[in-house]
């Protein structure tokens, strides 16, 4: 069944046995060179449905997105997909299953999957998954929510990226509190419940606000704010 954007179907949830009525999963529209990522979606997809816990996905059934969405319909779960009009079209993402969602566009699409879901868990992907991954630990790295976000690293996949949130924290640009957001699982019942587990860190706008105070002065903007805060007008001063 399809809807418009301003449906409450973006509102309403299944009664869950956890804390999540709903997981928003990103992921590729290609199911990779390996047939574990495959045989992950398809984990993820049964055991989203198995704990009674609502997909919600960018829409269509082609690659990941489609092998997640297909398995926890085909095992009785809810599922909502979220799919811009361009890419409506058989012809581009496939039929969905479930509930469909019809965006104007992207922006409407990331936050239409973002007021629906609970969680977030990101699974191998290309670009698009790395910003909409990237896009909710900033979002709680500021404070906006404290839904927990979590990658689910099959083989190894998200190695790479992992190991570049630790050097940025050795080298100043991610404090520690704010790299805890990411949490990591191998399997999709390890990473769920992880996810379940999961309290949000303190904010960074929070922390800032903290260290002024206790420091009384306006230097502690000297401190890394991810570069979100002025801290390129204090290196233009310093120069």
């Amino acid at each position: 069944m399809a809807t418009t954007a301003g449906s409450p179907l973006a509102e309403l949830s299944p009664q869950s046995s956890g804390p999540f009525a709903s997981v928003c999963v990103y992921c590729g529209s290609s199911t990779g060179t390996k047939p574990e990522f495959l045989n992950a979606a398809v984990a993820l997809g049964a055991s989203l449905a198995a704990r009674s816990i609502r997909l919600v996905y960018g829409g269509g059934s082609v690659g990941l997105m489609g092998a997640v969405s297909t398995s926890a319909h085909a095992r009785g779960g809810s599922v909502l997909g979220v799919i811009p009009t361009a890419l409506e079209p058989v012809e581009v993402s496939g039929g969905s299953v479930g509930e469909v969602m019809v965006v104007r566009d992207m922006h409407e699409r990331k936050a239409a999957m973002a007021s629906a879901a609970d969680a977030f868990v990101a699974m191998p992907g290309g670009f698009g998954t790395l910003e909409e991954l990237l896009e909710m630990i900033t979002w709680q790295q500021l404070g906006y929510h404290k839904k927990p976000v979590g990658v689910l690293n099959v083989g190894g996949y998200f190695d790479p990226l992992l190991e570049f949130f630790d050097r940025s924290v050795e080298c100043g640009f991610i404090r520690k509190e704010a790299r805890a957001i990411v949490v990591v699982g191998a399997t999709p019942d390890e990473l769920l419940e992880k996810l379940e587990k999961y309290v949000a860190p303190t904010s960074l706008i929070e922390s800032l606000a903290k260290e002024k105070k206790e420091r009384g002065s306006e230097n502690v903007l000297e401190h890394d704010d991810g570069g979100l805060l002025g801290g390129e007008k204090r290196s233009e001063e310093e120069s």
